[in-house]
């Protein structure tokens, strides 16, 4: 992606990306095909096409929630992060495929208009396995379809960074109607516990998930704190000047964030700063922080490294300067700085943003 929004060729890892991408949709609708054939054997063509653009369609949506958390849990599954949006649009296609096939079949045959005839064709009855199915996979695509067509970069850098994450965090929201469309659908049209068995461990495999990583990330900032409270101790036994390193930091105050040792060389120390994580990079013989918030899509500064001289985001490669946290031109893409301290082997970082882009000098290390 160019700064003008130039196409660009794909690299090796795009390519590679892309193959297994497709590759392993081809190979799941085949064998979901073959499958249903052997123990379905009456099953007519348009049902069957239904059935497995649907169902490949929903297993690779749980595929694209798991990646995130997969990410923060171990970092071997970044790869799987770096166009995870191509998945995204992938899934959007079968999604539609399966949503035109379904309309074709049960929908367009009548007097009345197809759309509406999804959502007055199955009237509401007192029964669980009554209620109607089909409009919660209508809205569910049509989320779908918002997602993918503002999936492209041009969309990310008009709208900003959260904004856009915001609008794409609709994906849970999707997410939710598509369980209420395959478990009503499937408690109205099968009686086989395996479907329902299925769903539940999708259901489970994502909440538990998402749980998991949140939980790791919740102990890694308490864990900060906890650092942090000890070396105040430390420090306070010391008889050195408290307003530097007080975890209740004024505005003049700074906060004790971590040893220089902490941090290897070209690498950050993610600290959380007044409720805000920072990343702390050492570099040259230097320290500085920037805000850990990559203006991409969130990404996490502090898990990349220092790169030709730039903090380059390991999600997808943004690039921020350490010293000013702005991208090398023509890029403009800016995140705040802090100021930093380095006293005592020890790092102390102001707890009060600067301005994204502000330029802040960094702090020496002591020989």
């Amino acid at each position: 992606m160019g700064v003008a929004y130039t196409s660009v060729q794909w690299n090796r890892q795009k390519k590679l990306y892309d193959f297994a991408l497709v590759s392993g949709v081809a190979g799941f609708l085949a064998v979901f095909a073959i499958t249903t054939k052997i123990f379905f054997p009456f099953i007519t063509d348009e049902i069957l096409i239904i059935r497995a653009f649907g169902v490949t369609a929903f297993v690779l949506l749980h595929f694209i929630l798991c990646i995130g958390p997969l990410c923060r849990l171990h970092p071997k599954f970044l790869p799987l992060l770096y166009n995870r949006r191509h998945a995204g649009v992938t899934m959007f296609l079968l999604a539609l495929i399966h949503a035109v096939m379904v309309i074709a079949t049960y929908h367009a045959g009548g007097d009345t208009n197809p759309i509406l005839s999804i959502f007055v064709s199955s009237p509401l009855t007192r029964s669980v396995t009554g209620v109607p199915f089909q409009p919660f996979g209508f809205f569910a695509l049509i989320i779908l379809f918002l997602l993918a067509a503002t999936s492209h970069d041009f969309w990310l850098a008009n709208l900003s960074a959260p904004v856009w994450k915001s609008l794409h965090m609709l994906v849970y929201a999707a997410y939710a109607l598509l369980v209420l469309h395959v478990t009503f659908g499937t408690l109205q049209g099968e009686t086989s516990p395996v479907y329902a068995g299925a769903m539940a461990v999708g259901l489970l495999t994502v909440l538990s998930l998402h749980i998991t990583a949140a939980l790791k990330e919740i102990a890694l900032d308490q864990a900060d704190n906890r650092s942090s409270r000890r070396e105040e101790a430390h420090y306070s036994k010391s008889e050195i000047d408290l307003s530097l390193v007080t975890s209740a930091a004024t505005e003049n105050e700074f906060i004790d964030a971590c040893a220089i040792g902490d941090i290897p060389e070209n690498r950050a120390r993610i600290v959380c700063v007044s409720g805000e994580r920072v990343a702390i990079f050492k570099y040259d013989g230097k320290i500085s922080a920037v805000s850990n918030v990559c203006q991409h899509q969130n990404g996490p500064l502090g898990e990349g490294k220092i790169v030709s001289g730039c903090i380059t985001c390991p999600w997808h490669g943004y690039q921020y300067a350490p010293e000013t946290g702005a991208s090398p031109p023509p890029f403009v893409e800016k995140v705040p700085t802090f100021n930093v301290r380095v006293e005592n082997g020890r790092v102390l970082v102001h707890p009060k943003p600067n301005p994204a882009g502000t330029k802040v000098e960094p702090a020496l290390i002591e020989k």
